[in-house]
């Protein structure tokens, strides 16, 4: 197996880069979910409410981002100083972040037609992950930027294919794995084979698989028209990923995940199963038997 793809979304819910190699940090890949976008109250703003944030484009640079909206605006955003803060809200999580200068967020206001502020995670000990997902391989609990919950989520291509296979014969369309958001996409492993690993390396870089992720109707946003395109991949998931796992109710696909150190991961690197799972299984089929791995 290889790491086939690796991807970072520079603003929470804003567009995707695909990146050739990428500093992996212990709260993430360096650049991934550093910034967001806030409502009026300092609440997160997410593709559920708002699809549109797919067509938000970031690319980071040295100094902040530049930040672009489809033809409507581009602007460069320095790093905020931090003399400017504000309390914001990840699910259930407050977190201290610095707030970004005031003609960033009145053009970001106009640009997304409603009241919106941008944000900035300064301090890698501001959030952490839920205690209870902790891995026995660390001490204390692991920090987090502002994704939201873990530091990575790991998909399969194999595991693709298969969902696509049942949609298509659906009489559906297939998706791509955009969809899904993922950080790190592994090649070479048979559909589902995730749901088994405890630990991996990929390349240098020790990862634990901690929690199954539970997906929600951002899989239905086209990531390229910022727009609900359809009820798909949900469907398929309702069909063949449903959570046999009490801890983690609904509909599964990928694996949120927490790197053990830092190190530096490129594409094309080697990825090799350090622990097995093994143990009941992750999802259920619909007669509510474990489903076949």
């Amino acid at each position: 197996m290889e790491l086939g793809s690796i991807h970072i979304h520079p603003v929470k819910a804003g567009r995707s880069i695909e990146r050739g190699e990428n500093v992996l940090e212990v709260w993430g890949l360096e650049g991934d979910r550093r910034w967001m976008l806030v409502d009026e109250a300092g609440r997160f703003l997410s593709q559920r409410e708002h699809p549109p944030l797919a067509l938000l484009d970031a690319q980071p640079d040295i100094d902040g981002l530049i930040l672009s909206y489809e033809e409507i605006g581009e602007r460069f955003v320095p790093v905020p100083e931090g003399d400017d803060r504000l309390t914001v809200t990840v699910w259930r999580d407050t977190i201290d972040a610095a707030l970004a200068d005031d003609a960033t967020n009145s053009a970001l206001s106009q640009w997304l037609q409603r009241p919106v502020r941008l944000v900035h995670l300064d301090r890698t000990d501001a959030r952490h992950i839920d205690p209870a997902w902790a891995p026995e391989s660390t001490d204390g609990v692991p920090p987090v930027a502002f994704a939201d919950g873990f530091p990575l989520l790991i998909a399969n291509p194999a595991s693709l294919r298969a969902l696509n296979g049942d949609i298509v014969r659906q009489d559906g369309d297939a998706v791509p794995m955009s969809r899904f958001r993922p950080n790190l996409v592994i090649d070479g492993a048979e559909a589902w084979a995730e749901d088994d690993w405890a630990t991996i390396r990929v390349g240098d870089a020790v990862i634990d698989l901690v929690k199954p992720c539970a997906r929600c109707i951002v899989t239905t946003v086209d990531q390229a028209t910022g727009m609900i395109s359809g009820t798909q991949p949900m469907d398929a998931m309702r069909r063949i990923r449903f959570s046999a796992t009490p801890r983690v109710p609904g509909v599964l696909f990928g694996w949120n995940a927490v790197p053990r150190g830092p190190a530096v991961i490129r594409r094309g690197d080697p990825v090799e199963v350090l622990a097995r799972r093994g143990g009941a299984p992750v999802v259920r089929d619909g007669s509510g038997r474990g489903a076949d791995q």
